[in-house]
C-alpha cells in the first residue's frame, strides 16, 4: 500500500471512530465503533488498488451517514441507560 493511501485510510479510520463516539445512544455508539473496527480489520490485507479505492469510497460514505445520524440522534435524545448512569451519585 502506498504511503499516501495508508495515511488516507488511517485518517479516515480515525475520523469514523471519532464521529462514532458522538452518538448519544449507547447502543448505536457501541455498534458503530465495533462495526468500524471489524470492517477495517477485515480489509487490512487488501492489495488491489481498485478495491482499496472502492473501500475508501464506501468508508467516506459511511462517515457521512454517521455524521447525519449523530445530528438526528441529538435532536431526539432519550434518557441514559443503566450502563451509562454516573456512579458518583
Amino acid at each position: 500500500m502506498a504511503a499516501s493511501t495508508r495515511s488516507v485510510v488511517l485518517s479516515l479510520y480515525k475520523k469514523i471512530l471519532r464521529e462514532s463516539k458522538n452518538f448519544s445512544s449507547y447502543n448505536f455508539r457501541m455498534y458503530a465503533l465495533r462495526r468500524t473496527r471489524d470492517g477495517f480489520r477485515a480489509n487490512k490485507d487488501v492489495t488491489d488498488p481498485a478495491k482499496i479505492q472502492e473501500l475508501i469510497k464506501q468508508a467516506e460514505d459511511s462517515l457521512q451517514v454517521i455524521k447525519r445520524q449523530v445530528v438526528i440522534g441529538h435532536l431526539y435524545s432519550t434518557d441514559k441507560l443503566v450502563i451509562e448512569k454516573d456512579t458518583q451519585s
